[in-house]
């Protein structure tokens, strides 16, 4: 049990590590990565395809019919904001485009993505949800702080300021659930 929660919670810090490192902790040191707007609308559309790709994960190796139900909110309202994200950038000629950030989100996915398929049972359930909440809490702040006042096209930073409630009302309904599986 304790080696269990010792690989839970590095698997979780390095998923956090990775995206503050890549956005949030420069913020508060005040060097964030300076980003364009298609910098922005790639981070944006990659974070949400990254919680897409875990809902997919979970629906393939849960039973569980509460962590089933979250997963398919979290793939069909995160799915939603990529159409939304995608068709907005498309409004607006802006070509998502990769960057630092972008890869480092993907990596540190790829290495969750590898954990979480490790796992089975009530030991995948408390996985999942776990990283769930971490990885809103670290969506809401980098948005917060980095992405939303770096952003220079007011359609794009309102967009993202529209999203932010579906955000923190995705981490109360992870948080919820992470109290129910204990």
């Amino acid at each position: 049990m304790k080696n269990l929660k010792s690989a839970l919670t590095w698997s979780v810090g390095i998923l956090i590590f990775t995206l503050f490192y890549s956005t949030d902790a420069f913020a508060r040191k005040g060097d964030a990565p300076k980003l364009t707007d298609p910098e922005i609308a790639s981070v944006a559309v990659t974070a949400n395809q990254i919680d897409v790709d875990y809902a997919v994960i979970a629906a393939k190796k849960s039973k569980d019919a509460v962590v089933l139900r979250f997963a398919k909110t979290m793939k069909d309202d995160h799915t939603a904001v990529i159409k939304q994200a995608t068709e907005l950038a498309k409004k607006l000629g802006v070509t998502p485009k990769t960057n630092a950030v972008t890869k480092s989100l993907l990596d540190g996915a790829k290495k969750e993505s590898a954990t979480l398929n490790s796992k089975a049972g009530k030991e995948f359930n408390k996985a999942y949800i776990n990283n769930e909440v971490a990885y809103h809490e670290a969506v809401i702040s980098t948005v917060e702080t980095v992405l939303i006042p770096q952003t220079q096209n007011k359609e794009l930073k309102a967009f993202l300021e529209k999203v932010m409630p579906s955000l923190k009302m995705h981490l109360e309904h992870a948080k919820k659930v992470q109290s129910e599986l204990k």
